[in-house]
């Protein structure tokens, strides 16, 4: 579904809308995902990193052809751009889940993408 997406922008809220939906519609999923993603055994963290690392090849992918596209800065390190796009989205759903799922998850894809994409500063407005 994110590769028929024409720019690295549509790919962006894609992946984002994809993450939250698939998680706020299977809580049991979110809880587990949550919960296995900040192991500290060494040997089950590296088996997750194994599982996770198509994931991480598709965000930078993105960011990649957004760096191409003029979208994103080509100066952006791709992994720290990963690290952060993922991070972002993790720690959405985490607070999702320690709060009992109390507000719409996938209401936020705008919000989040938009600051995935502007940052902060407000001086690039998508």
């Amino acid at each position: 579904m994110v590769e028929k997406k024409n720019n690295a922008k549509e790919k962006l809220l894609t992946l984002v809308d994809m993450h939250f939906r698939q998680l706020s519609e299977d809580l049991h999923l979110a809880v587990v995902t949550q919960l296995e993603i900040r192991q500290s055994d060494r040997q089950l963290r590296q088996k997750i990193g194994e599982v996770l690392r198509g994931y991480a090849q598709l965000i930078d992918q993105i960011v990649i052809e957004g760096q191409e596209q003029g979208i994103f800065l080509k100066t952006v390190d791709v992994r720290l751009a990963r690290q952060m796009i993922f991070g972002t989205m993790d720690e959405t759903v985490s607070n999702w889940v320690i709060n009992d799922h109390r507000f719409d998850l996938v209401a936020l894809v705008p919000q989040v993408t938009h600051l995935l994409l502007n940052g902060l500063s407000g001086k690039n407005e998508a």
